[in-house]
């Protein structure tokens, strides 16, 4: 290891997904309030999800930082069309 090895960087974790495009708006304005880095995913829609009509449906995936769990957790309670994903043990 050289004196330049900072160890593990990227600690990303897919923390939620959010269900409409205004709560993601929501969310992303609460993480940058609160200083939390964040990444959005956008899941592609599936052809059959188009043409069984729910093809209009927003689904995203937001990222962070496992070290803002704890606080981004706090954060989103309340927000609706947010679902946090449970933590792997």
């Amino acid at each position: 290891m050289s004196s330049l090895d900072i160890g593990v960087v990227n600690r990303e974790v897919a923390f939620c997904r959010v269900y409409s495009k205004e709560a993601k708006e929501k969310l992303e304005k609460l993480f940058l309030k609160n200083q939390i880095s964040y990444f959005v995913e956008c899941q592609e829609k599936s052809l059959l999800s188009k043409l069984m009509g729910k093809g209009d449906r927003n689904v995203f995936t937001i990222k962070i930082n496992d070290a803002d769990l704890g606080k981004a957790t706090a954060l989103v309670q309340g927000i609706d069309s947010v679902k946090v994903r449970k933590p792997r043990p």
